[in-house]
């Protein structure tokens, strides 16, 4: 979950742009029209899945041991009934692909959004106040970061258990809490970091001289110019809670089989070891969550190079 924060003063709006120009320079940038295209194309087909699902009979859970396997129980390559083959209990793999996108989405949105919302008022309130408030702050990220993401996961999931075994709360849900609570640290730094430059500026100097409230100077003057910069920021961490999903589910701890998801597809193509005869097993979920990622961060490298204002 760790990564390099963008330098949040290289990327200060420089007053407020023309909404039509603005427009125009984003239809002409080819990173967002590019990963705009795959974008579109991953929600689509989150959102098309029953409905394929209902054009090729095949259900997301259902087994078709006659259809999907041979007599050695081997599965099927691509055909006219598996467009993408089956795995090996006889489910279809386009269809598990497909649905695989929902629980991407699913997940990597509302974690992705739940930081922003989070890690955005904590670092307004941090880099605006400033003094005791900013170091107690400052000391929690680093803390929260010195976690390993992956293990502090698998331990806080593992005790979402009841002593049969079965979770207590949905892992779904869990799962998108313990994304949460990593990468709103990221939101939080960025923000303070802009906060403590924005602070300073004209503008906010002549709010206090006219006697603005403290809330009234954060919420109308400093967060509509941070905004745009955290908006391209989801974006960008968007894609990394997705893999952080996939890795969870590859692990076991995510999202639980039968449900689809591209993590535990990929596991279960990678423990049989029959992807070595029936590779779209393996290729159709890691396809499919290549083409998410690249498209999110072309997309959000598309955004990152309008908004510069190094770059206009």
């Amino acid at each position: 979950m760790s990564e390099v924060l963008p330098d949040p003063t290289a990327a200060l709006p420089l007053g407020r742009p023309d909404r039509g120009a603005l427009l125009r320079t984003l239809r002409a940038e080819s990173a967002i029209r590019f990963g705009g295209v795959l974008v579109v194309l991953v929600v689509l087909t989150a959102l098309l899945a029953p409905v394929v699902a209902i054009l090729v009979g095949h259900g997301p859970t259902e087994q078709f041991r006659t259809d999907g396997l041979d007599q050695a129980g081997i599965p099927v390559g691509p055909s006219t009934a598996f467009w993408l083959g089956a795995d090996g209990e006889g489910r279809d793999v386009l269809v598990r692909t497909l649905y695989g996108a929902q629980a991407s989405l699913l997940v990597g949105i509302p974690a992705t959004t739940l930081s922003m919302l989070f890690g955005t008022t904590v670092g307004l309130l941090a880099g605006f106040a400033g003094g005791n408030i900013d170091r107690i702050v400052s000391q929690i990220v680093n803390v929260v970061l010195s976690f390993p993401f992956v293990v502090t996961a698998l331990s806080l999931l593992v005790l979402n258990r009841d002593t049969s075994g079965r979770p207590v709360v949905s892992p779904i849900v869990v799962v998108v809490l313990i994304i949460s609570a990593f990468s709103w640290t990221y939101f939080a730094r960025l923000v303070r970091g802009m906060t403590l430059t924005l602070r300073s500026r004209p503008f906010v100097d002549a709010a206090i001289t006219a006697g603005a409230s403290r809330g009234y100077i954060l919420f109308k003057e400093i967060l509509p110019n941070v905004f745009p910069v955290v908006a391209v920021y989801w974006a960008v961490q968007l894609p990394v809670n997705i893999v952080a999903e996939a890795t969870l589910s590859f692990l076991g701890v995510g999202v639980q089989a039968p449900t689809p998801s591209w993590g535990n597809m990929i596991a279960d193509a990678q423990r049989t070891s029959l992807y070595q005869v029936q590779p779209w097993f393996l290729l159709g979920p890691a396809i499919a969550l290549l083409i998410t990622v690249l498209g999110f961060n072309a997309f959000a490298d598309g955004l990152r190079n309008v908004l510069d204002p190094g770059r206009r």
